[in-house]
């Protein structure tokens, strides 16, 4: 059995892009030693776009011919909009993933999980970008229900974590997790991956 997990910075967590067997030292490294009898696999790139993945996705996913697919991506897709002036609308970001989901179909991907981005705001600015985020998180449930795929929230569940310790605790940047975050995120991943 195969996992790869792919994304943005999240999933890549410092891994050694060199070396396949390189899990970084985030969520997906805590997935992998809690199912020691499957392959994981990740792909992730720090600074990701759903573009991006489109223009990766047959070497660096399907390649790989995974049984379980996991995808997070979306949180560079609203980020760049604030540090670049350089936006991707909610209606391109869905078709992007559209495409991603549609390919991984084709190519024989039985089970996908989607994993919607989150946002930990710390400060004003931060808050603003839940109207560009907001309708990115409601196009990923979408497209799961529409491709039969599995959905793991984290937005909510993040929220509530941070309401007990503090959002910083768990992204010192509201995006980025920390130790702690990783391991919200592998359980919440844990968590879908086990019960469906």
């Amino acid at each position: 059995m195969t996992i790869l997990l792919t994304g943005d910075s999240i999933t890549d967590a410092g891994r050694d892009r060199d070396d396949l067997a390189s899990l970084g030292d985030g969520y997906a490294a805590l997935v992998a030693a809690d199912l020691p009898d499957e392959r994981v696999l990740n792909t992730g790139i720090s600074g990701n776009r759903v573009v991006d993945l489109q223009a990766r996705w047959d070497a660096d996913v399907l390649a790989h011919t995974p049984d379980v697919l996991s995808i997070m991506i979306g949180i560079n897709d609203t980020w760049r909009r604030y540090d670049r002036d350089d936006p991707t609308s909610a209606r391109s970001y869905e078709a992007g993933y559209r495409d991603l989901l549609a390919r991984s179909r084709a190519a024989g991907v039985g089970r996908i999980l989607l994993v919607e981005p989150f946002l930990l705001a710390l400060g004003p600015d931060q808050w603003d970008w839940r109207e560009d985020l907001d309708p990115k998180i409601a196009a990923v449930r979408r497209l799961a229900e529409e491709f039969g795929a599995e959905y793991v929230a984290t937005d909510g569940p993040y929220a509530q974590a941070a309401a007990r310790v503090g959002a910083a605790a768990l992204a010192h940047d509201g995006v980025h997790p920390t130790p702690a975050g990783h391991r919200l995120l592998a359980d919440l991943w844990l968590e879908a991956y086990r019960t469906a």
